[in-house]
């Protein structure tokens, strides 16, 4: 049987008590279900995309609950099939019971994004689309919700829709060669080709720079506070949070294990990982929190080396930070500038986690660290997720070997290979190409209702 023809059932919003529930329904016999169990006005009358007052009950015609019915109609709908939602009060006993008599009636409980996944199979989204979908549920900051809402929209969609165009364009011109072979019919010169080939890969090439602000807005950035014992790097969490979350003590290693907590920064997620200080040490727990400390930092985007403003940055634990992540990750922050000035000259930022002084310029340090000098606004087509990424990688990588056997006067055969393998990774981000295994691995990390 072909799954997509079960009609299918699960409820929208999330588990738990609330003011009211939405159970979907979506399937050629949602209607037709539904009003088996619903007492109110004749569903299979009514137009699409009204709301219709009623009572469900049960198989033996016992009241569940008063519902409110929304009908859609396909293809307006969000699966593009016919679809019905219920409208009940928010106590899950209600739900289930409800959902418990549509499944005695043969509507199959839905997989995890089932809902999202007949509408890209029905045209509804494309697979780019589909995939943001669960992004804008699951972001967490400003910035990710735009990023999602951009892919949602159709912007990188559109860009990588334009570029496969192109791409086909040409192939079509070449393979068309291929059959004229014997005439000697030249439909489009070589110079020409590698021309229009090199305008794409620097298109593909500027969608792929994208990927780290992309990322960044996505995901958020993780931050790692290290540096030597006493340096205030627990009284700097304290500052960003707000609150006394870290133990602050004039006592060396009071910070054993790794504390995490989160902050934003204009929309962006920071996750701040407050390190034990990193010296030699006997102390077998200190030894093991130094150690979590190097980790932390090997694992971080972002490491704040902090130090304090009575003592010299240590050479030797730089060097130890600079082999541990990338140089340009790490920024040199001097502390506790309430108390005198400055021996060090050279650092990203001087402050004072006691007053706060300086803080301006860290957070602003730290925001164009993570997101780079780009700015990007709300039409430009961002890559944020690795699939995409991948995929354009694949296509530029097809697109120069096209650009090299032009250039060598190889035979069209090669070049048409290449342009072809191009579309086809171009076609994978959109969903015009793509696998059952690629499409199961995307929703099944989709919420169920979805």
């Amino acid at each position: 049987m072909n799954l997509q023809e079960d009609t299918i059932v699960a409820l929208a919003t999330p588990a738990g008590v609330g003011a009211i529930a939405v159970i979907r329904v979506s399937g050629n016999k949602s209607i037709e279900s539904v009003s088996k169990i619903f007492i109110g006005k004749d569903l299979s009358t009514v137009a699409s995309h009204t709301i219709h007052y009623g009572k469900i009950i049960t198989s033996e015609k016992e009241i569940i609950d008063d519902v409110l019915i929304s009908i859609f109609k396909e293809p307006n709908s969000y699966t593009g099939e016919e679809s019905v939602e219920i409208s009940t009060h928010g106590n899950p006993l209600i739900s289930q019971k409800i959902i418990n008599e549509l499944v005695k009636l043969d509507v199959r409980i839905a997989e995890p994004g089932e809902f999202t996944k007949r509408a890209f199979l029905n045209g509804k989204l494309d697979l780019a689309q589909a995939e943001a979908v669960a992004e804008v549920i699951s972001a967490r900051s400003d910035a990710s919700l735009k990023g999602a809402r951009n892919q949602l929209d159709g912007m990188l969609s559109q860009k990588v829709n334009e570029l496969r165009t192109r791409l086909i364009n040409s192939s079509s011109l070449v393979e068309l060669e291929l059959d004229f072979a014997e005439e000697d019919l030249e439909f489009v010169q070589k110079e020409q080709l590698i021309k229009m080939i090199k305008e794409i890969v620097g298109e593909i090439d500027e969608l792929l720079s994208t990927y780290t602000f992309g990322r960044v807005i996505r995901d958020g950035v993780n931050v790692a506070l290290v540096g030597v014992p006493n340096v205030g790097k627990s009284s700097l969490l304290n500052y960003f949070l707000k609150e006394a979350r870290a133990i602050v003590s004039s006592i060396p290693g009071t910070t054993r294990d790794i504390i995490r907590e989160e902050m934003f920064i204009d929309g962006i997620l920071f996750r701040i990982f407050d390190t034990a200080g990193i010296r030699l040490s006997e102390d077998v727990i200190e030894i093991e929190g130094v150690s979590r400390s190097r980790e932390a930092v090997k694992n971080a985007d972002l490491v704040l080396f902090l130090n304090d403003v009575n003592h010299k940055i240590s050479p030797e634990l730089y060097d130890e930070l600079a082999q541990l992540t990338k140089q340009e990750q790490i920024l040199i922050v001097v502390n506790k500038i309430d108390l005198k000035e400055s021996e060090i000259k050279t650092a990203d930022a001087f402050i004072s986690a006691k007053t706060g002084e300086g803080m301006d310029q860290l957070f602003s340090k730290l925001k164009e660290k993570a997101l780079g000098r780009a700015h990007y606004t709300e039409k430009t087509a961002i890559v944020t997720n690795i699939r995409h990424f991948n995929n354009l990688q694949n296509a530029k990588l097809h697109l120069l070997n096209a650009v090299e056997s032009a250039q060598n006067n190889f035979s069209g055969e090669f070049i048409s290979v290449d342009l072809r393998n191009a579309e086809a990774a171009l076609g994978e981000i959109i969903g015009e190409v793509t696998s059952d295994d690629i499409l199961n691995n995307i929703f099944m990390n989709f919420c169920i209702g979805k």
